[in-house]
């Protein structure tokens, strides 16, 4: 008669145990994981990713950028301080984080390639995330602490819209969290923006205060300029002029194997090139230089 009675309710909940197995399994799947450490001989340039899943990764970059410092022309003085700050930060000197600011196309992104290239052999890593990722630069942060080589975090093209917070993790990485700053991790932003975050006229007129004859402003500009400058070292670039694109336009079209004398007669084709495209910059010599080389079969 017991037997009778308990066999029923062991089975019930036995079938109840597994359905609740069945669930908190499923759960699991969809709930936010640790970022799991990839395999850093894979490659020297990762790009963070967050998946629809929730879960962070760290993808190796397969085919990086060949870039060459010696290939970037007519910024001297911006490659010296950027290649400056990055060897300092390589042999374990103290170095800054880096936002790069100015025209399109003057090679703040391109410069950053070339340094992970000169020195990625001396244990130069970089790690490359999105603005809607900067929420997650903590855990990036944390999973790199302890390893051995050196870490750029590479955010390219930043900028913030009005209303946007995202920039207030990459303000606590790069000063002013409670956790201390990692040796072994540097910040490197390219930006059209100065500050990052867009200026407008009312902003100065609504909140500028006067206080003896001083002029201090408001909260708002205050909360724009801060982001940027917890950035120890700002490099400026600026629009090329037609002597500066003709050099660069002969750099690369030198670089695909074209003589001399083909370069010269390329100069007017390459103002027109520019010309149509309203820009003088890095980006459209280069452009120009694979269009040309192309046609005549030198690339």
């Amino acid at each position: 008669m017991t037997s009778r009675v308990f066999a029923p309710m062991n089975d019930a909940l036995i079938h109840l145990l597994a359905r609740a197995e069945q669930l908190i399994t499923r759960i699991e799947a969809v709930l936010p994981q640790p970022l799991a450490a990839p395999d850093w001989t894979a490659a020297i340039a990762w790009r963070y990713r967050q998946r629809s899943n929730g879960f962070g990764t760290l993808e190796p970059v397969r085919h990086v950028s060949t870039m060459r410092l010696d290939q970037l022309k007519e910024i001297d003085a911006q490659k010296d301080k950027i290649e400056r700050n990055t060897r300092q930060f390589v042999q374990g000197r103290s170095a800054n984080n880096v936002l790069l600011t100015g025209a399109r196309g003057t090679g703040k992104s391109s410069l950053i390639k070339a340094c992970l290239n000169r020195y990625a052999a001396e244990g130069l890593r970089l790690i490359e995330v999105d603005k809607t990722d900067l929420v997650n630069l903590p855990d990036i942060v944390d999973l790199v602490a302890e390893r051995p080589e050196k870490f750029i975090i590479f955010c390219d093209d930043l900028s913030f819209e009005e209303g946007e917070a995202d920039y207030k993790a990459l303000k606590s990485i790069l000063d002013g969290s409670v956790a201390a700053s990692t040796p072994n991790v540097l910040v490197y932003a390219t930006s059209n923006r100065r500050h990052l975050l867009p200026e407008y006229m009312k902003d100065n007129l609504a909140q500028t205060r006067s206080e003896d004859g001083e002029i201090h402003p408001g909260e708002v500009v205050e909360e724009k300029i801060s982001l940027s400058e917890r950035f120890g070292l700002w490099v400026s670039f600026y629009p090329f002029s037609q002597d500066e694109y003709l050099a660069i336009v002969a750099q690369w079209l030198s670089s695909m194997g074209v003589e001399a004398q083909e370069i010269e007669q390329a100069r007017p084709e390459s103002l027109i090139w520019a010309l149509e495209r309203g820009s003088r910059s890095g980006r459209v010599a280069w452009q120009f230089a694979r269009d040309w080389a192309g046609r005549r079969q030198h690339a």
